[in-house]
């Protein structure tokens, strides 16, 4: 009932944001598959923070799959733990408490219900919760031999709004969403919109200049 190995590539952008704004220390990436947000994770988490030595993670990055078949290296080396099973059989049992948790294009495997009391779980236990699901889920059955893989709900914006407090980025083909507490939702948009000042100033190296002596200046006063 998770993942398939792979995910829409249009969202990772908007996803990447949110797990840097979260900065999490500790994250558990339910339905795995081929590994990419782990990946991503320990690039964007990890790598940016002036390290010189990648082999050595500070971070504690653990993961659920249902399906052992779509693991590899990559996983091992990535994860510092690969939970292979059901998510709502797995997530009782793990008696770490992680600062977020994700879930990319995993709750369409789920019956309504299920999916419900997963994330009811993972909101007691746990942090924040990034979610992604496709606004249309069309037909899919079995995929790589995996049954896991059928379709089987659509999830809209109220679905998760109803059960936490909800940062929604607009996507036209997914419902992206962190889900927690109101507080660390606030920290988010703080964090989300400088980052986007700071990427449109470096267009302006002259303007982006500026900026930085005047918040200079205002921090002297100060």
């Amino acid at each position: 009932m998770l993942l398939m190995p792979t995910s829409q590539h249009h969202q990772i952008p908007k996803i990447i944001d949110l797990m840097i704004a979260a900065d999490p220390k500790s994250i558990l990436d339910i339905g795995v598959g081929f590994g990419k947000y782990g990946v991503l994770a320990r690039e964007y988490l990890e790598l940016w923070d002036g390290r010189e030595d990648y082999k050595h993670f500070k971070r504690h990055i653990d993961g659920i799959e249902a399906y052992a078949d779509y693991l590899t290296p990559l996983h091992t080396y990535v994860y510092d733990r690969v939970y292979v099973g059901n998510a709502l059989d797995i997530v009782p049992t793990i008696k770490r408490s992680y600062d977020l948790v994700l879930l990319i294009d995993v709750l369409e495997h789920f019956e309504k219900p299920e999916g419900k009391a997963l994330l009811k779980m993972l909101l007691k236990r746990h942090r924040g919760i990034i979610v992604s699901v496709p606004k249309d889920i069309g037909e899919q059955g079995e995929v790589f031999g995996n049954v896991h893989e059928e379709h089987k709900a659509e999830w809209k914006a109220s679905d998760l709004s109803a059960l936490a407090d909800a940062l929604f980025i607009p996507d036209v083909m997914s419902v992206v969403a962190y889900l927690g507490k109101a507080s660390d939702i606030r920290a988010m948009k703080k964090r989300i919109l400088k980052g986007k000042v700071r990427r449109r100033l470096s267009a302006y190296p002259s303007l982006a200049g500026l900026v930085r002596r005047i918040s200079k200046r205002r921090r002297v006063r100060v």
